[in-house]
């Protein structure tokens, strides 16, 4: 494995970024056909400048694409593709007109290929004591085909904390990046038997285990590029099979993603910035921010941008709204026909829980000020907040307090350091 690690407080210089890149990739891939997966634009990273680089690097390939490993993302029209990649209309036509830029289609079978099968035993013995009946049997591990098109697979994506499976990045590009159904709904409800609070921030985690079972079925050599991003830079760069380089990668995310205090706090205005469009995806400002948050405490998205809940997944998560784990366990026969990664979704953002005699005890309080309407949260069984009639600063330098202000929620972790009685 290559690496380049930025001292602390500090970013690698954009010089050493390129050179390192140059220094393991340029000729390694001579004549063959590459597909790079890339995030899309709900995970910062400087994408357009990593982009180029890899262009020129990579210029004797016989063929060069990249691929959106959106997940269950809405898929991106060209020009969002084009401002992704940092790009003009006119460039992709010109200058790039040979690089392919493409999305995943999680949901459609044309795309689809299976390579393989995890069985319920191994998946039990990977959940431990995670495991409920509820995951299921056998999950087909389906996957995009268009990777039988190319010699070679690079990852190209950041490193945070991670609700569902501890760390992001790695493999997770693969599953759930530009997998199918099976394995989306299956490793996101896995993520949620074992909680957010139980999960964020741990490099071992059954879901990641689970992910890495599944990419041993993945018959494409594959090289990560992990990225470990503060600001709009890089803190460290890390080159190597997935499994390497994604542990040294997460390794550094736990030192500088992680902001720990010495006490939760009682109220939190977490601030959704403007890359996260839907509710599905700025609910990160919650994930991130739990495990910093009191006991019958309370939490604010702050995201005045924000006017739907989830393109995809929308209309199931209005019909079951926002709840604890329990809640749907306690009553699954009413829940079993709603998709496994929208329940685990809605669990995420609704935080820990109890369930006793028919009422749901939220372990925290969350409230939207968003452009959702008044209606729309209740339905959705979340408080209400007009954002039009708050003043932020008044939230601002008053930790001491047990008031948390976060301007740009989403990507640092906070987690209250646990007390030794």
């Amino acid at each position: 494995m290559h690496h380049m690690i930025a001292p602390p407080e500090q970013l690698l210089p954009d010089d050493t970024v390129r050179q390192t890149l140059t220094a393991v990739l340029e000729r390694q891939h001579t004549g063959q056909r590459v597909l790079v997966l890339i995030p899309d634009h709900t995970r910062t990273i400087p994408l357009p400048q990593l982009f180029r680089y890899l262009v020129q690097i990579l210029y004797d390939t016989k063929q060069l694409d990249f691929m959106v490993a959106l997940g269950t993302h809405p898929p991106l029209t060209e020009t969002q593709l084009c401002q992704l990649v940092g790009i003009t209309p006119d460039e992709r036509h010109t200058t790039y007109r040979h690089i392919g830029i493409l999305n995943h289609a999680w949901d459609s079978p044309d795309v689809l290929i299976p390579i393989g099968t995890l069985p319920q035993a191994k998946i039990q013995q990977i959940a431990g004591a995670r495991w409920h009946p509820t995951l299921g049997g056998d999950v087909a591990v389906n996957i995009n085909r268009a990777i039988f098109d190319y010699d070679h697979i690079l990852i190209l994506g950041p490193t945070f904390p991670h609700e569902v499976v501890g760390f992001s990045g790695g493999a997770k590009y693969f599953f759930p990046g530009i997998s199918g159904a099976d394995m989306i709904n299956v490793t996101h409800w896995l993520g949620a038997l074992a909680g957010v609070r139980g999960t964020i921030g741990l490099k071992q985690t059954p879901v990641r285990d689970m992910i890495h079972a599944a990419a041993e079925f993945v018959p494409i050599p594959t090289t990560l590029i992990a990225l470990v991003v503060l600001g709009k830079g890089l803190a460290g760069l890390f080159i190597g099979d997935y499994q390497t380089a994604w542990s040294a990668a997460a390794d550094l995310s736990s030192e500088r993603h992680i902001i720990w205090v010495d006490e939760p706090f009682q109220r939190v205005l977490s601030c959704a910035p403007p890359m996260y469009d839907e509710l599905w995806t700025a609910g990160k400002a919650m994930y991130k921010l739990e495990p910093a948050l009191a006991e019958g405490g309370e939490l604010i998205i702050y995201a005045p941008h924000l006017d739907v809940v989830s393109h995809v997944h929308g209309r199931y998560i209005y019909e079951i709204g926002y709840h604890v784990l329990p809640y749907f366990l306690g009553q699954w026969d009413k829940f079993k026909h709603i998709p496994l990664g929208v329940l685990a979704h809605s669990t995420h953002v609704r935080g820990d829980g109890r369930y006793e005699n028919g009422i749901e005890y939220p372990r925290a309080r969350v409230r939207l000020a968003t452009k959702l309407p008044p209606e729309d949260c209740a339905q959705l069984a979340l408080g209400y907040q007009d954002p039009a009639d708050m003043d932020i600063t008044t939230w601002q330098n008053r930790e001491a307090e047990g008031i948390l202000y976060v301007p740009k929620a989403g990507e640092m972790l906070y987690r209250a350091r646990e007390r030794k009685i």
